[in-house]
């Protein structure tokens, strides 16, 4: 109507104004449903079974190791399509995944067993640790160090997010800082105290998964900027979105609730739910907690646990587990194991030929600290 009207009255200031006025709100419905479509579009990746294609006998083409891209595929691809070959499709459609691991907590031989079972970390296996790589367990030196060696050796390929157990309150009292004193010297601890300090808070995978090794804010409206701009060069203060970064939980019953741990809180699925979406986010990922089958998916699958420690402190009997991400919907796939060897007996020093001291045993609680609060016991029904 208000065209036809500027049509007959092109000189009437009034008509032009509400024509001008009818045609922006027009552009922007249609601007507001194209991101709604957008948004709500399925990915082609939902619909691929990646897994259950076979690759025929008669195939002789290039195969990817153990779906894997490596030069020698490359190679192989490439004169293969020199020869005017069509590659399989179940090669066409792979796609890189990043594997991502929950607390190890010092258990040295369930991180080789990772690596046996997932592959050694490389530019085509990436990994991603969710902190919690010390304490409790007798190998937490060799861990950190293999850790950090892997760090060294692939800088953009492997990456290593903090934990609640890389502070210095919780290694005074659950075992690491005795552990280093006793294999080297407290200078070496002071220098692993430094390097704890700068390791990161959380990641963000394709802008569609945040990983963090606790969970969720105290409060709402908690942004990716906000997790940006912490000051991380530091020991966590006792409240805030460090501290939550670093110590909450997930709960089901909506809203939020005193922790269990006497440290953040718990958090329910509104505010996850709530969070996402503020953020536009899929989901989450995050450690923390011991789950009897190595990984807990809560939330409406909103909120995914990862624990990599299997039988957590020699007696819980839980079992281990990994998750790949791979694809434009990184839809999380679980890999679980058991433990392989007991925690009981320390290491033996290598030049000494007998038993260090029992400094890190994982068996004490720890008196209640002024900066974290009461302190759960050495054997929580879920990882403190």
């Amino acid at each position: 109507p208000s065209a036809s009207v500027v049509k007959v009255r092109p000189n009437d200031k009034d008509a032009k104004l509400k024509y001008q006025e009818c045609h922006k709100i027009v552009k922007q419905k249609a601007f507001e449903r194209a991101i709604a479509s957008d948004e709500h579009k399925r990915s082609v990746v939902d619909s691929l079974d990646i897994e259950s294609m076979t690759i025929e006998d008669e195939y002789s083409g290039p195969k990817l190791d153990g779906g894997k891209v490596t030069l020698a595929f490359m190679k192989e691809l490439m004169q293969w399509y020199k020869e005017q070959k069509k590659l399989h499709r179940k090669c066409a459609y792979q796609t890189e995944k990043v594997t991502v691991c929950g607390d190890t907590h010092g258990q040295y031989y369930d991180l080789l067993n990772i690596f046996e079972l997932n592959g050694l970390p490389s530019e085509s296996n990436p990994y991603i640790f969710n902190g919690d790589f010390v304490d409790r367990g007798s190998f937490s030196v060799e861990v950190i160090l293999t850790l950090f060696g892997f760090k060294l050796l692939y800088p953009d390929h492997f990456h290593l997010l903090r934990g609640n157990h890389e502070t210095d309150n919780m290694n005074q009292i659950y075992g690491f800082e005795g552990e280093v004193k006793a294999k080297y010297t407290a200078q070496m601890f002071a220098l692993f105290s430094e390097v704890f300090e700068w390791l990161p808070l959380a990641q963000c995978i394709n802008g569609k998964v945040l990983i963090m090794h606790g969970g969720l804010f105290s409060e709402d409206g908690v942004t990716l900027d906000d997790i940006r701009k912490i000051e991380r060069n530091r020991q966590p203060p006792d409240s805030g979105p460090m501290c939550d970064l670093l110590w909450s939980d997930p709960q089901p019953q909506n809203g939020r609730s005193i922790s269990k741990r006497g440290v953040s809180c718990q958090f329910g699925p509104d505010v996850t739910k709530s969070f996402l979406e503020r953020n536009r986010l899929d989901y989450i990922i995050r450690s923390h907690e011991v789950k009897p089958e190595g990984y807990e998916v809560a939330h409406d699958g909103k909120c995914v646990t990862v624990f990599s420690a299997p039988n957590y402190c020699d007696q819980m009997g839980n079992k281990g587990s990994y998750i790949h991400l791979r694809g434009s919907d990184l839809r999380p796939d679980f890999h679980q194991f058991t433990a392989v060897v007991s925690l009981g007996t320390p290491p033996l020093p290598l030049s000494l030929g007998t038993p260090l001291p029992p400094a890190w045993g994982p068996v004490e609680s720890g008196t209640p600290s002024k900066t974290w609060g009461p302190l759960e016991p050495a054997i929580p029904e879920s990882c403190p």
